[in-house]
């Protein structure tokens, strides 16, 4: 059956910042789908409530906690699903962010700090979890978010990297091709606690729905329904692509005000 297509049955999904918003949602859609998840955060106290979730479930879940920003966890966060699990057949690379800020006010190191986070955490566990990856035939899905193809001001250090993610999933997905898959989620706007500020404002909260096409902001299952998708069997023939989960958007959804240099 083409649902049959959709399962994980018993497969192991790591999932970085995984202790709320988009992670969180990803580890419950996946324990659901019938896998198994190692999940990694800052907050120990989040990542055990997500790890309950999953365990309600009747699937195991290994808790991690870490900072991802520390590349010498990601090893050792390897090293322990495969201790608890045996394998590894997908790579969730969630954890990333950076705050809007002017141009002008945006220093180098924030600049680097914003690619460190988004881009270089994704290439160093991707690239710790190949080995496994090729045993298993697996896959590898990174959370890039539409801010990489749009444009607005307040941006540059996030949405250039979240648009050297979306590429750098093109290019290992030549590298990594055929065995193993690797393909993103060009996320929209989500209602998590990343948009607080406009969870929290009704008049913001109007703007952002009234300019994004479906009239609506994301849900964190919207996005979790495309992990599951892009894991599943059912993407068996998709390696190399971005997925665009973002209600529609073709511009910028939210005009920070920043004025004119």
């Amino acid at each position: 059956m083409i649902l049959d297509q959709f399962k994980l049955t018993d497969r192991v999904v790591m999932i970085t910042g995984a202790g709320r918003g988009i992670g969180a949602g990803c580890a419950q859609a996946c324990a659901e789908a019938g896998a198994h998840v190692a999940l990694t955060a800052r907050t120990v106290s989040q990542l055990e409530e997500v790890g309950d979730e999953v365990r309600a479930q009747g699937r195991k879940a290994l808790i991690f906690p870490a900072d991802v920003n520390d590349l010498d966890t990601l090893e050792a966060f390897v090293a322990a699903t495969i201790e608890e699990f045996g394998r590894i057949d997908t790579v969730i690379n969630n954890a990333g962010g950076s705050m809007p800020a002017p141009f002008m006010d945006t220093s180098t190191e924030m600049f680097e700090k914003a690619f460190h986070f988004n881009v270089t955490t994704a290439f160093s566990l991707s690239q710790h979890a190949l080995p496994h990856l090729l045993e298993t035939g697996g896959s590898i899905v990174n959370i890039s978010s539409t801010m990489g193809r749009i444009r607005e001001r307040g941006f540059v250090a996030y949405g250039t990297a979240k648009a050297a993610l979306a590429h750098m999933t093109r290019l290992m997905a030549a590298d990594c091709a055929p065995r193993v898959r690797v393909n993103a989620i060009a996320v929209g706007s989500v209602a998590t606690s990343a948009l607080e500020i406009v969870l929290t404002n009704e008049d913001l909260r109007k703007e952002m729905m009234e300019t994004t096409p479906l009239r609506r902001l994301g849900e964190v299952q919207d996005i979790a329904a495309g992990v599951v998708y892009l894991a599943s069997d059912a993407a068996s023939y998709i390696t190399g692509k971005i997925l665009e989960i973002d209600g529609g958007l073709e511009g910028a959804n939210l005009d920070l005000g920043l004025p004119d240099l």
